[in-house]
């Protein structure tokens, strides 16, 4: 009755409260879920295990538990990163892995296309929204339906790109009075907004169950910064500040992915997540495809598909990702092409697709734990990987080695894994 009696004073208050500023926190002991995991998994709750206040606040909507696994991991690498560049930076998770996380620098005009945020004059004034932009905008499959974790408060234009996507809830340090009421108005007022506070700092052992058995361990506190690139083990020792700092984005990004996991990153931000796996070279296949994706969504052919006006955006995400990758329909087909564009488009061929990716270079790509095997390497060189941070450690790091010497990439020995369930 207690926990019943709290969530509903917290949830009769939200509706009522003005926006909080970022140092205000409104105390709350637990918060009673809807359900777990699936709707039969019931009682379902968050509380801390210590009795002490939760460190969030819940400013519209109720979310779920899964949306909560979301939130707190989210949380936790735009965070990290954040500490790491110094910029202001955002991440989309989905089932508790983040389909891409961006540092704010602004988009060149085809990326802005590429991410349907070029009909936005205010973007560039915002590097909170140019990451979001970028980090909404890498998989917009994945996305669809997402959590986003914001590192700073949310301004007026991050909330109004916030506004026009799908999106289950966001979590952010504050939030301008403006943008709050604008994220108040999304899905009929039950948009899930959560301030969590930025001093928070967790205990440093944390348990869980499994089967009715308690696991403990101490948390994965270890800092990832540039001093984990100077273990360069190629030939080619230039690494230049850009990889560096997408090197840092693709290991801070795989710290929060479900293992095994691979990351792509270019121009700040992670443009594949390769999630979940039980062999590496499928989360490089599955990683490197994802980066294909992002980097032919900016070519010409496909940003100048002739879309019917009305196209809503996640159908037009549908759309472009059948051009590019020739899913089950065919959208150039006739009978087909007519229910989305004015004009029927010329397909991408496979030739001019291989033809425009190998025009790329300069790709970062981090592993969570060593390359057994150096397929990766090869399978990396084929989506533009120049450079390459993994732990080392496997018997076949030579043949690793020897084969980012014959593309000329830089690979460093990070010395750490990274494993996250």
């Amino acid at each position: 009755r207690q926990t019943v009696y709290l969530a509903n004073k917290i949830l009769c208050y939200r509706k009522e409260a003005p926006a909080l500023s970022i140092g205000t926190v409104r105390k709350m002991k637990e918060f009673e879920l809807k359900y777990g995991c699936n709707p039969n998994q019931k009682p379902a709750k968050i509380f801390m295990a210590n009795g002490s206040d939760l460190p969030i606040e819940i400013l519209c909507g109720k979310p779920g538990y899964i949306n909560f696994l979301d939130a707190f991991n989210s949380w936790q690498l735009v965070k990290e990163l954040k500490e790491a560049t110094g910029l202001p930076c955002a991440t989309s998770f989905k089932h508790v892995s983040p389909t891409s996380a961006a540092v704010g620098i602004k988009l060149s005009e085809k990326l802005k296309k590429a991410c349907f945020v070029d009909d936005v004059p205010q973007l560039d004034d915002s590097p909170l929204a140019c990451a979001y932009a970028r980090a909404r905008g890498t998989d917009r499959m994945c996305s669809f339906g997402d959590w986003v974790a914001l590192s700073d408060v949310c301004d007026v234009t991050t909330a109004k790109l916030l506004k026009r996507e799908v999106s289950d809830g966001v979590i952010a340090p504050g939030y301008e009075p403006e943008a709050l009421e604008i994220l108040k108005t999304k899905r009929k007022g039950n948009y899930n907004i959560v301030k969590i506070d930025p001093d928070y700092v967790p205990d440093p052992i944390e348990h869980k169950q499994v089967f009715g058995v308690t696991f403990e361990q101490g948390r994965n506190n270890f800092k990832i910064d540039r001093s984990l690139l100077t273990n360069i083990v190629t030939e080619n020792k230039n690494l230049p500040e850009e990889a560096v700092r997408d090197l840092i984005i693709s290991l801070i990004t795989l710290k929060y992915t479900q293992s095994n996991s691979v990351c792509f990153a270019y121009d700040g931000q992670a443009i594949g997540v390769g999630a979940g796996q039980q062999s590496r070279i499928h989360c490089t296949r599955l990683a490197g495809s994802k980066a294909d994706t992002w980097f032919l969504r900016q070519c010409d052919k496909v940003l100048n598909l002739p879309f019917k006006d009305g196209i809503g955006r996640p159908d037009r995400d549908n759309v472009i990702d059948g051009y590019i990758n020739k899913n089950e329909e065919d959208v150039c087909a006739d009978g087909i092409w007519q229910k989305y564009f004015t004009t029927q488009p010329e397909p991408l061929t496979a030739e001019e697709a291989r033809a425009y990716l190998d025009t790329i270079t300069g790709v970062s790509l981090g592993s969570d734990a060593f390359f057994p095997f150096d397929d990766n390497i090869e399978r990396a060189h084929r989506s533009g990987v120049m450079y390459v941070a993994e732990p080392g450690g496997s018997i076949r790091d030579d043949v690793c080695i020897e084969r980012c010497n014959k593309y000329g990439m830089v690979m460093a020995f990070t010395g750490m894994r990274l494993f996250h369930h």
